[in-house]
């Protein structure tokens, strides 16, 4: 019995210097993994499970009233600004205004807002910071729409430095009125401005100004408009003056437009100029094809109407004439007279022939000619052919009939010449192309298409 007690007592013994053995042992190998496990919590180390909650406090947030400018009652506090155009969406001349893509950015300092930091990194947050600090109320003077784009969230960045140095950036597209001048349209080129302006401070409260002057606005390559080449873009400033409110710096991004011709030229020059050029053509018909003159007239002066209400309904209903409208409205009235020429020539003949006709009559009663053989005098028949048969002898004029018949002509001329030589040099040109119709023809072959040509050289030299 005394030797069983010994036994389990020494067993005991041995139980126990096993576990204190092995303690010791576990608690040597968590000494030396300690160093290691810390470098790697060191290595992987989260800033925001360090900051959780404690952003507003790092910035000081609550401790400030940030509904007041920052070094509000000193000096205005200077807000630089610059600008990336993204795109040149559109440009409308009905409305008078164009479509802006850009970055926006602007740069203050806000003591307020200064955080240490041993390795002077700033801090960038997104648009939920921006509603709880002062940042600068800029607008767009004259805009009429304008948005901040918020896909797939708000196109905002904010950044603050630990000096307190803020950089403010946004996405925008505003759509922004232009006043444009159409008296040289479609020959022109115009002037756009994107004005941006504090709303609510003074000069004397806030400088707004171009960062980096005109290296402030940077514009993208690629940017391009179907109907407009882009000169230039370039910054201004200058102060607004309100009466109730007084004086604000005012940002301007200025930009030059200058039209592509080439699509007016094949949309209203050259069809206008083809219609010109089509009614000269009734210059060369016979002026007994009424229908074939009359029914070509009208087609051109319709078809210019046509033209000049197709290009007025795509542009804004200005007061003061443009040179597309020069242009259109000349040659509506180079058509209009090709049809009045036609009335002219049609009237004089008409009036020929009834003169000749009773002339005709009158001397075949006195003559005792009968009417089936009286020779009719014809405007195609000069008055030196005429005239020519005075000459002739009654031995020439044989048979009977024929000279009497010659009798009537020259009797008939006789009377037209005499009458003619009392009015003078004028008068008698004018009786020949009376007599002549035809003659007012071949004077527009050449009329028409000399002054027309004129019109033309001076027009493009005027406004190209």
């Amino acid at each position: 019995m005394p030797h069983l007690a010994k036994l389990l007592l020494l067993i005991f013994c041995l139980v126990l210097l096993v576990e204190s053995r092995k303690h010791r042992r576990r608690r040597w190998t968590s000494q030396l993994d300690a160093p290691r496990a810390s470098h790697i919590f060191k290595k992987n180390h989260d800033m925001t499970k360090a900051w959780r909650g404690k952003t507003e406090q790092l910035l000081r947030v609550d401790e400030h009233d940030f509904t007041m400018r920052p070094a509000f009652g000193g000096p205005a506090i200077p807000v630089g600004v610059d600008v990336q155009v993204e795109s040149l969406d559109s440009i409308s001349e009905v409305d008078m205004d164009f479509t802006m893509t850009l970055y926006l950015r602007h740069y203050w300092k806000d003591e307020r807002l200064s955080f240490p930091s041993t390795n002077n990194k700033s801090m960038t947050f997104d648009g939920r910071l921006v509603k709880k600090i002062w940042v600068p109320d800029v607008f767009f003077v004259h805009s009429k729409r304008s948005f901040i784009h918020d896909t797939t969230t708000d196109n905002i960045m904010l950044r603050v430095f630990p000096d307190g140095h803020v950089l403010y950036s946004m996405r925008v597209t505003v759509t922004a009125m232009c006043n444009m001048d159409f008296s040289h349209f479609p020959l022109d080129s115009q002037t756009c401005s994107l004005e941006l302006e504090s709303y609510a401070y003074t000069d004397e409260d806030l400088m707004l100004y171009w960062k980096n002057g005109n290296e402030s606005l940077k514009t993208d390559e690629k940017i391009s408009l179907s109907q407009f080449l882009i000169q230039k873009f370039h910054t201004t400033s200058r102060l607004a003056f309100y009466s109730s409110t007084g004086w604000y710096n005012r940002l301007y991004i200025n930009f030059t437009l200058r039209r592509h011709i080439f699509f007016f030229l094949l949309q209203t020059y050259f069809p206008a100029t083809l219609m010109v050029m089509l009614s000269w053509v009734s210059f060369w018909i016979d002026r007994r094809a009424v229908p074939a003159r009359v029914s070509l007239g009208i087609t051109t002066v319709l078809t210019m109407s046509t033209i000049i209400t197709g290009v007025n309904a795509s542009m804004p209903r200005v007061s003061y004439i443009k040179a597309v409208d020069i242009y259109l409205w000349v040659s509506f009235v180079f058509v209009f007279l090709s049809v009045l020429e036609y009335a002219a020539v049609n009237y004089l003949t008409t009036v020929q022939e009834r003169k000749e006709r009773k002339l005709r009559e009158r001397f075949s009663c006195s003559c005792g000619i009968p009417h089936s053989k009286s020779m009719m005098l014809d405007g195609n028949d000069s008055e030196s052919d005429a005239n020519s048969l005075a000459g002739y002898t009654r031995n020439q004029m044989v048979p009977e009939e024929e000279k009497q018949e010659k009798m009537v002509v020259h009797l008939a001329m006789s009377n037209e010449s005499n009458s003619s030589r009392k009015r003078g040099l004028r008068g008698h040109v004018g009786l020949r192309i009376i007599q002549n119709t035809h003659a007012i023809d071949k004077y527009s072959r050449l009329i028409f298409p000399g002054t027309y040509i004129f019109f033309n050289l001076i027009y493009w030299s005027v406004f190209s």
